[in-house]
């Protein structure tokens, strides 16, 4: 090799925190698959050189290629996003894919096809790897775009009062600067393949006829992995046996939380620190025996849905969603039943209390409340597809091997007049060792430790949200990490609610753990919650971030990320002297950094 090819080479080496990442990436994959990866990154570099080169043609002209972006918290939206990619690449469409934090704002004035695939989160706000984008279009330094043809694909839960309103308003925002619409917007419930898959079809049709009238498309040859010989994920789960089923709060405690280890031996399944574990939940048969008591229905009919005949019975115990309450079922409901109130209640002036019922209320709640004669296949079109649960994952395969461990909340208590549970929860606390449960794994690439194993780290995580931090201290310890661990965790009461007492005090004594800050609610007569404890360690704090550290906060969306949130923003405005506006922002760019990463559900 020449002295010039040398230099080059040299030249071109990563970073050394992108170069520990890549190496982490390639950990535990076989010949095979690492052969694939080499031919997928020859690929992906020829597509770049040729992008740069049509970049730099004396022409001009943007590239013709179709942009798929997409902006995801659980992974949905980066799941929908890559099955587009693929099928606009099979088809012979030039396409890349890329996620909202890592397209250039500045990009947009040369786009020409984009789509655009985004969830809303929580009370309607962005997904963390997308919040910059978002700002950037709503903002006042969104450009013109005339130029740009655009679809929007919005997904959500319609068990939130604002469903999609982050598609709905990027999609208006896009319109509002000159940009036009070849697809109307797509707005995706929980049954999200009901929606995605026309949404994608009509799409990509009318992309193709765009980018031929563009001009003939550069030859795209698809990749094809080498196929594995496991093929575990969401559409086909592995059944994983219980290993360890433990309670581990205080029998007095008012919640029931279980620590569950799985095993994974034979799956072929990986996961890092940060992912997350789908479980396919089936609902209690006691919630089962109480809908067909309260709408007098046999459960052993037989009953037709969607080219599929199966048992009511079955129906309702692992086929529909009857744990969860959404405006869809109260419409069905109110019609069904003549019941004015329920068609009142989904008024638009009627937010507030809509929130409250969808919040509070199951859906056999309003089947008591309001009475309705139902015929069993109509019941099923009024009931969306159950969905498996996402649980962060506790363990890190270097401490565990070819385990996968759970922090699980058990949804069991009482409201008017009667025991609630929820689908999955109850199903895991009901498994007992050596049973199966249906599991996959839920990559999270937005929530990984530092591939510098040197940086701080400050985990925020009050009740079971500590799941993954449990994983993060292990993985340190295992790795040898020289970074510090700063781990706030805060619940109801120290004798009965400290989940991984001592496990956290061990690691304290083995310096896997140097600092720790506990809030306990309910212990005092004024309640303490984690963010005060932030607010009084913020010149601490504010130095750890200031130096580098990377902060992490997992749990519960909202409540509990809006009142840390809050709290980083006070800390870094009094500590780092900002106006609050500032503080804000440099949090805002920290996000972006991916040095301020979230888990929130």
């Amino acid at each position: 090799m020449n002295q010039v090819a040398l230099s080059n080479l040299a030249a071109a080496m990563p970073a050394a925190e992108q170069l520990a990442q890549l190496v982490r990436g390639l950990e535990g994959l076989s010949a095979a698959q690492l052969y694939w990866v080499a031919a997928w990154s020859a690929a992906q570099a020829e597509q770049v050189q040729r992008v740069g080169t049509a970049a730099a043609a004396p022409t001009g002209q943007p590239a013709a290629r179709l942009t798929v972006v997409y902006g995801s918290q659980t992974g949905n939206a980066k799941r929908i996003a890559e099955q587009v990619a693929g099928r606009a690449e099979a088809a012979g469409l030039p396409v890349r894919l890329l996620r909202a934090d890592a397209y250039p704002p500045r990009e947009l004035t040369q786009e020409r096809h984009l789509l655009l695939v985004i969830s809303t989160q929580g009370d309607g706000e962005p997904p963390d790897d997308a919040r910059g984008l978002f700002e950037f279009i709503g903002g006042k330094r969104a450009p013109k775009l005339p130029a740009l043809q655009f679809a929007v694909l919005g997904l959500g839960d319609s068990s939130y009062p604002q469903f999609c309103t982050i598609g709905r308003r990027l999609d208006a925002r896009l319109a509002e600067l000159g940009a036009t619409r070849f697809s109307a917007f797509g707005e995706a419930d929980v049954e999200i393949e009901a929606v995605a898959a026309p949404w994608t079809e009509r799409v990509l049709d009318r992309a193709g006829e765009l980018l031929k009238q563009v001009g003939p498309p550069p030859r795209v040859t698809p990749l094809h992995a080498v196929p594995s010989r496991h093929a575990y994920s969401r559409e086909q789960p592995f059944a994983a046996s219980v290993l360890a089923n433990q309670r581990i709060v205080a029998r007095d405690s008012a919640r029931d939380v279980r620590h569950v280890e799985l095993s994974l031996e034979g799956s072929g399944l990986h996961y890092q620190p940060g992912d997350a574990l789908g479980v396919w939940p089936r609902n209690p048969p006691a919630l089962v025996g109480q809908w067909l008591e309260v709408l007098q229905l046999d459960g052993a009919q037989e009953v037709a849905h969607q080219g599929r005949t199966l048992p009511l019975r079955q129906w309702l115990d692992r086929e529909r969603e009857i744990t969860r309450l959404h405006r869809g079922f109260i419409a069905a409901l109110a019609a069904a039943g003549g019941h004015d109130a329920l068609v009142r209640l989904l008024q638009p002036e009627q937010s507030t209390q809509l929130a409250a019922v969808l919040a509070d209320d199951q859906p056999i709640d309003l089947l008591r409340r309001y009475p309705a004669t139902w015929q069993p296949a109509a019941l099923l079109a009024a009931l969306r597809p159950l969905v498996p649960r996402l649980y962060s994952i506790a363990s890190s395969p270097k401490a565990v091997g070819e385990e996968v461990h759970l922090t699980v909340a058990v949804v069991d208590y009482e409201a008017h007049g009667s025991t609630h549970w929820g689908a999955a929860s109850a199903l895991l606390a009901a498994t007992a060792e050596d049973g199966r449960l249906p599991v996959f794994i839920e990559p999270n690439e937005r929530f990984r430790l530092p591939a510098d194993d040197s940086r701080d780290i400050i985990m925020i995580g009050p009740g079971t949200g500590v799941a993954p931090f449990r994983a993060f201290v292990q993985e340190r310890r295992e790795s040898g990490a020289t970074g510090r661990n700063w781990l706030f965790f805060g619940n109801r009461h120290f004798a009965s609610d400290f989940l991984y007492q001592v496990e956290w005090q061990q690691a304290l004594q083995d310096g896997s753990l140097h600092r720790l800050d506990l809030a306990f609610s309910r212990d005092t007569e004024q309640k303490t919650y984690i963010q005060q404890r932030l607010r009084e360690q913020g010149a601490e704090l504010h130095a750890w971030l200031e130096g580098g550290a990377h902060i992490y906060v997992c749990g519960d969306s909202k409540h509990m990320a809006r009142d840390v949130h809050a709290a980083l923003i006070d800390v870094v405005a009094v500590h780092g002297g900002h106006s609050p506006e500032a503080a804000q922002a440099w949090l805002g760019e920290l996000l972006q950094q991916g040095r301020y990463a979230r888990d929130v559900y």
